[in-house]
């Protein structure tokens, strides 16, 4: 009985500092989610936009396909969502002549509280400021197709859209599912008494499961085999929740942050052939 009274009361204290925890560490899923940044990076000749969002603004930096800039206009724009702690201006120009000769124009968008967006930076901030980030695209591109490009946690942004925009399709490289990771990767050690308010703090509009089972444009899975960052078994629960059409493009010894190449690059290229058909190209 002495045991089962010195059981009862250390489930109580945990309890108890578990409750403490949501009170006083309410942002403690942004601390340990979002790393910002905000020193100069060489945009090796993107171009910066800001668009209006919250009494501040969103930095956006753009890049033309070598095909673009000598057409004059892209056939297909890509808004690009990258990790928790990269940013936009360091990607955006190598990546524009990395579709395959197609005539591109890339956004790549700095959350809020990275490089000039304005802060904070806060969880909270990611979808709406990638739905704003969405419609200025959309007023420029009018009716050529836009898709959604997300890396890690830029996946659960690239989701939050196509969940609520109409877009042409979606490149989704190691999409997290946060709250079943929080829960499935740490609540072990803690009973679940801090990882259970911790992932009640991720907000709704970031839950992938839900938003993938909302989306019926078609989508290229990225997933890397041995994702030491965001475990396999997380990915695919994005991926079989996701309701539309879908390639999975298995990166084999992959880890989380490796670059695509060799034969997984070539199996991007004819993806993307049936996610963007030629015809689309002018």
């Amino acid at each position: 009985m002495a045991f089962l009274s010195t059981n009862r009361r250390m489930m109580a204290t945990a309890i108890a500092l578990a409750c403490i925890a949501v009170v006083f560490l309410g942002g403690l899923p942004d601390h340990l989610i979002l790393f910002p940044s905000t020193n100069r990076i060489d945009p090796r000749g993107a171009i910066r936009r800001t668009v209006p969002f919250e009494n501040g603004q969103l930095e956006l930096w753009t890049a033309k396909s070598r095909a673009a800039q000598k057409s004059g206009r892209p056939d297909v724009y890509v808004l690009r969502f990258y990790g928790n702690a990269d940013r936009a201006e360091r990607w955006v120009s190598a990546e524009a002549d990395s579709w395959n000769e197609r005539a591109i124009e890339i956004w790549g968008m700095n959350y809020p509280g990275f490089g000039g967006s304005s802060g904070p930076a806060k969880l909270a901030r990611v979808a709406p400021g990638a739905l704003t980030a969405f419609d200025a695209l959309r007023t420029e591109a009018g009716d050529r197709p836009i898709v959604l490009f997300g890396a890690s946690l830029g996946t659960t942004a690239a989701l939050h859209v196509a969940a609520n925009r109409s877009v042409a399709g979606l490149i989704l490289h190691n999409p997290p599912a946060i709250r079943q990771m929080i829960l499935g990767q740490f609540g072990w050690w803690n009973l679940w008494l801090l990882a259970g308010p911790l992932a009640l703090q991720i907000p709704k509009e970031l839950d992938s499961v839900a938003n993938a089972k909302a989306i019926r444009a078609p989508a290229i899975f990225l997933l890397a085999e041995r994702d030491e960052v965001v475990a396999p078994r997380f990915q695919h629960l994005v991926v079989d929740a996701y309701a539309g059409e879908k390639r999975v493009i298995a990166l084999g010894g992959a880890n989380h942050n490796d670059p695509i190449e060799g034969a997984a690059l070539a199996d991007l290229y004819s993806a993307l052939d049936w996610l963007l058909p030629q015809k689309d190209s002018r």
